[in-house]
């Protein structure tokens, strides 16, 4: 039997160029950016969480848990990844599938496909990558680097995603861009604009 999939959205950021807030409440085609990500993530993992620092009732509607940073100082999605990591081995799951709570596209199949890939070549971690570009932080990771992940955040002070997946086996899942970049995020007020069109430009199809 495969081990269980735990998904984390991670929304713990602090959107400095949304200009603060939650840019993941953000509305776009009348559902909450946030809405979307988990509509499209919660039908791919056993169980679904939020990693997101702050007064947790604000994000109450989604019905989630809500898994803070367990590391202080906003550190970076690592941190995220951490206490996804962590929270997924008290729900007795194998591998944790991260989402960025920003991607109002992200692909339907993306939690199989990472799987699919760490399988068949042997990995130890999988992420996405889309028109030569790589989104760390969709990936899939294994629980029994919670405690590695650990030390290198707290001890070595390592920050970014690349610097500590450089230390395994990792592989990257394709997809395609067409007509529109499934791994597409809004970070920006102007992205709302772009994730509009390419909205009715999805709906169309």
């Amino acid at each position: 039997m495969r081990p269980r999939v735990a998904g984390i959205v991670l929304a713990g950021g602090l959107s400095r160029r949304m200009g603060g807030g939650d840019k993941t409440l953000r509305t776009l085609g009348g559902r909450t950016i946030l809405d979307r990500v988990i509509a499209r993530a919660a039908l791919q993992v056993d169980v679904l969480a939020l990693n997101a620092n702050g007064d947790p009732g604000r994000f109450a509607a989604t019905g989630l848990a809500v898994v803070p940073d367990t590391v202080a100082g906003f550190p970076g999605p690592l941190a995220g990844v951490l206490a996804g990591l962590e929270w997924a081995r008290e729900q007795e799951c194998g591998h944790v599938a991260t989402f960025a709570c920003d991607a109002p596209f992200l692909p339907a199949d993306l939690v199989s496909r990472l799987r699919w890939a760490m399988e068949e070549n042997d990995a130890d971690i999988a992420s996405a990558r889309s028109d030569g570009r790589e989104h760390p932080v969709f990936a899939l990771w294994p629980v029994a680097l919670a405690d590695a992940l650990r030390t290198a955040v707290m001890e070595e002070g390592i920050r970014k995603v690349d610097i500590w997946t450089a230390r395994y086996r990792l592989v990257h899942a394709e997809f395609d861009a067409v007509p529109v970049d499934p791994f597409f995020n809004v970070n920006r007020p102007e992205d709302i604009e772009a994730a509009e069109a390419a909205l009715s430009l999805l709906s169309g199809r």
